[in-house]
C-alpha cells in the first residue's frame, strides 16, 4: 500500500511539475503589417535572444515565447522605411500589437 501511495504522489507532483512547464510560455506577440507586402520578415529581441517571424499575408505572430521586455523591428521592404518599438509581454498573454504602419 505504501509503494502505490508513493507512486501516486510521485506521479502527481510530475503531472503538476510538467504543467507548470508547459503552461509558463503561452505567452507571444502578433500583429500585421500595412501595406502587407511591405514587410517579409519582423524580429523580436529580448537581451541574447532572437526570434524571427515570417510575414504572411501582412500578418505575424511570435508563440510560446517567454515573459518579458522585447525590441519588435519590421524588416520593411525598401523604399519602405523599418519600425522599431518596445512591447512588454505579460505570462500566458498573447500580446496584439494591431496594425504597423509602414511608410517611406
Amino acid at each position: 500500500m505504501k509503494k502505490v501511495m508513493l507512486g501516486l504522489v510521485a506521479l502527481t507532483g510530475l503531472s503538476a511539475g510538467l504543467f507548470a512547464f508547459t503552461a509558463a510560455e503561452n505567452s507571444g506577440i502578433k500583429g500585421t503589417v500595412v501595406p502587407a507586402e511591405g514587410a517579409s520578415q519582423v524580429w523580436a529581441i529580448a537581451g541574447t535572444d532572437t526570434l524571427k517571424s515570417a510575414v504572411s499575408a501582412g500578418a505575424f505572430e511570435f508563440s510560446n515565447i517567454k515573459a518579458g521586455n522585447y525590441k519588435v523591428v519590421v524588416d520593411a521592404v525598401e523604399p519602405l522605411k523599418d519600425v522599431q518599438f518596445d512591447v512588454s509581454v505579460p505570462e500566458n498573454k498573447v500580446v496584439n500589437v494591431g496594425e504597423i504602419k509602414l511608410a517611406q
